[in-house]
């Protein structure tokens, strides 16, 4: 197991200062550096939308411990999803530094951010995101094949997870066949499957009604603690972020612990 998250020797220390070092808000965000799993300084992301600049993130700081569960809150358009794809190193940030287990994400090239994303993060999304043309158990070993993993190895690794979310006698179905629960629970299996340090989750609930949306975070919450990983979900239902160890509410670019 790595060591628990600090930057390297080689960087100089001043580029880190502690997350209370600016206002009381950050410093309610921290775990302290002896047990951050994941961490962001200064995080600063905008977009820009014509003549206009968007400004989405702005000097964000967090810290998540191992194991934790974090549900950041935000309304539509406030950047939930945009804070996720930074984190997984899908959008390139404009400024400031994620740290992953050791790993500083920010370091990496497209291509290193690449692979490290594909062996070490698991992404469950509102609309599933299954590949229409492949069956349960094609899209649920998925990940295992782009990391190298062989076919059969791949299957003996995804049938227990389909057993645990209750599709194993649905291996050979297509998505369209399946219910959105069932997809979501797919999506589940698959976000599992190659063993993830950090497993992502964007409105996990959005597309499902409510019954099915309580059983698919149960579903969530409970796979996630017991093989061990750091979930952290965006959403904007204050239900959804009930299953939380944590919740963080995005505002106005800056991360916040929620008010009581």
């Amino acid at each position: 197991m790595t060591a628990p998250l600090h930057p390297p020797t080689t960087v100089d220390s001043t580029q880190f200062p502690p997350n209370g070092a600016d206002t009381d808000a950050a410093a309610a965000l921290t775990t302290g550096p002896a047990t951050a799993f994941l961490r962001f300084d200064d995080l600063s992301k905008s977009y820009q939308e014509g003549d206009r600049t968007r400004v989405v993130l702005q000097n964000a700081h967090a810290e998540f411990a191992r194991g934790e569960f974090v549900a950041i809150l935000g309304r539509s358009g406030s950047g939930k999803s945009t804070l996720l794809n930074l984190i997984s190193g899908i959008d390139r940030i404009d400024s400031g530094r994620i740290w992953l287990d050791g790993q500083d994400l920010t370091a990496l090239d497209d291509r290193q951010r690449t692979l490290f994303r594909r062996r070490n993060i698991g992404f469950i999304f509102q609309f599933f995101n299954l590949i229409p043309t492949l069956t349960v158990l094609e899209n649920v070993t998925l990940p295992l094949e782009l990391n190298g993993v062989p076919q059969r190895e791949a299957r003996s690794r995804a049938e227990p997870l389909l057993d645990a979310v209750g599709l194993l006698d649905r291996t050979a179905t297509f998505p369209d066949r399946l219910s959105g629960g069932e997809q979501q629970r797919v999506a589940i299996a698959r976000a599992l499957v190659h063993d993830p340090l950090l497993v992502l989750a964007d409105e996990p609930t959005g597309n499902l009604d409510e019954e099915t949306g309580q059983q698919t975070l149960a579903l969530l919450d409970r796979l996630t603690r017991q093989a061990g990983k750091n979930l952290i979900m965006v959403t904007h239902s204050v239900e959804a972020a009930g299953y939380a160890d944590r919740v963080l509410v995005l505002r106005e670019g800056q991360l916040m612990k929620r008010e009581a």
